[in-house]
């Protein structure tokens, strides 16, 4: 397909992801300002679902400094919220962990724990588990091996590691960096326990839906990787749509192909969510 308003005329409610999607970390992508406008003038309900290591006040400042104001949208679930509610809740495999906690991340995405009754350990040898945002902003991200003395010491300490961004890398204003995700992978290759939240794990489509007010049925999930976004909607059993704007630089004719090379069939497949 080439523009998203067939689609709209189709659905209730979209699940939207944010990056490669809505903006490249820096600035609104193509159409998307345009697109949104036209969905809230139909009707339609428009919730965003973010692997962003971060709780959805943080996330929302930063779109509004995009130009994407909350009149474009009716919500935020992020992989940090589902962090932060786990822990605070001590629900799941929270309730097993100690309070002393090793961030491996940047100053910006504390919001998931700073406010809770955890104490923040120096070295991972003096924690009772790794919270990993991502990378740092003294290490950069753009080398994952530069973080392996980190990993090697939470593994001998025999620590788990909470995982608050599922996605391997983003494109960066075209730069391609890399994720938590990519980093939870390497300490689980190496032997070390990960506990993750966010796409594409079903689970985190409840809230989100249970926020979007729409029918599972009447709604589309909108998203550019197919490791997260189609096979995270399809496994909750939601309609999808694949949008090439972000990781997956493929031409529009050779994308069902590559869906179907990872067993996904989305429902629609577009350069970009433009209208």
């Amino acid at each position: 397909m080439s523009g998203f308003s067939e689609l709209a005329r189709r659905y209730d409610g979209f699940i939207v992801d944010l990056w490669g999607v809505v903006h490249d970390g820096v600035r609104p992508l193509p159409g998307v300002l345009d697109c949104l406008a036209r969905l809230r003038e139909a009707g339609k309900r428009v919730v965003f679902l973010s692997n962003a290591p971060r709780r959805p006040h943080g996330i929302a400042a930063q779109l509004a400094n995009m130009g994407v104001v909350p009149e474009l949208y009716h919500g935020i679930m992020s992989s940090g919220e589902a962090v932060f509610l786990m822990l605070r809740d001590r629900t799941d495999e929270a309730a097993a962990l100690g309070r002393r906690l090793y961030h491996l991340g940047p100053p910006r995405d504390r919001d998931v724990f700073d406010t809770l009754p955890y104490e923040e350990a120096g070295d991972p040898a003096a924690a009772d588990f790794i919270l990993n945002t991502g990378p740092d902003d003294v290490l950069g991200p753009q080398d994952p091996e530069l973080y392996r003395p980190v990993l090697a010491a939470g593994l001998k300490a025999g620590i788990p590691m909470i995982c608050a961004n599922p996605d391997y890398e983003v494109i960066r204003a075209g730069q391609r960096i890399i994720c938590a995700g990519l980093l939870a992978e390497l300490y689980k290759a190496e032997g070390g326990v990960v506990i993750q939240r966010g796409k594409p794990d079903p689970a985190i489509y409840a809230p989100t839906l249970a926020m979007l007010g729409t029918a599972p049925e009447r709604t589309l999930a909108v998203g550019d990787s197919l490791r997260t976004d189609i096979a995270g909607a399809t496994a909750a059993g939601i309609d999808a749509c694949w949008v090439l704007s972000g990781i997956h630089a493929l031409h529009p004719e050779n994308a069902p192909a590559e869906a179907a090379a990872h067993g996904l069939t989305p429902r629609a497949v577009l350069p970009g969510l433009g209208w």
